[in-house]
């Protein structure tokens, strides 16, 4: 099964998107958009940057957990993954991005 992109609306009407594996797995979580145009503007910028390795920065959080980011071209943060336990579960989510973001699929919860 392959990737695919849920947008979603939140309580306070924001959008925001999810990238999930093949599996159902969360990759890849949003910011919180003002529009469903820029959630899916931010799709689009995923789509684009997710193959390009050097578009990910691999972090530590405070809890020594790994995690990573996607950032545009313009070094903006796309999308954050979870938290991982170890750097290899981050890597791995990284690979599964770049996998599933290029040809995700769309989902969109927003609509009735």
């Amino acid at each position: 099964m392959a990737g695919k992109f849920e947008l979603k609306k939140s309580k306070n009407d924001k959008f925001f998107f999810n990238l999930l594996a093949g599996n159902g797995q969360i990759i890849l979580s949003s910011e919180m958009y003002e529009t469903k145009a820029s959630a899916l503007n931010g799709i689009e910028s995923v789509k684009k940057n997710a193959a390009l390795a050097e578009r990910y920065i691999k972090e530590t959080g405070t809890n020594g957990k790994s995690y990573f980011n996607l950032k545009a071209g313009n070094h903006q943060i796309i999308g954050k993954s979870q938290m991982y336990a170890d750097e290899r579960g981050r890597d791995n989510g990284i690979e599964s991005c770049q996998k599933n973001g290029p040809d995700g699929s769309l989902d969109d919860q927003t609509v009735a």
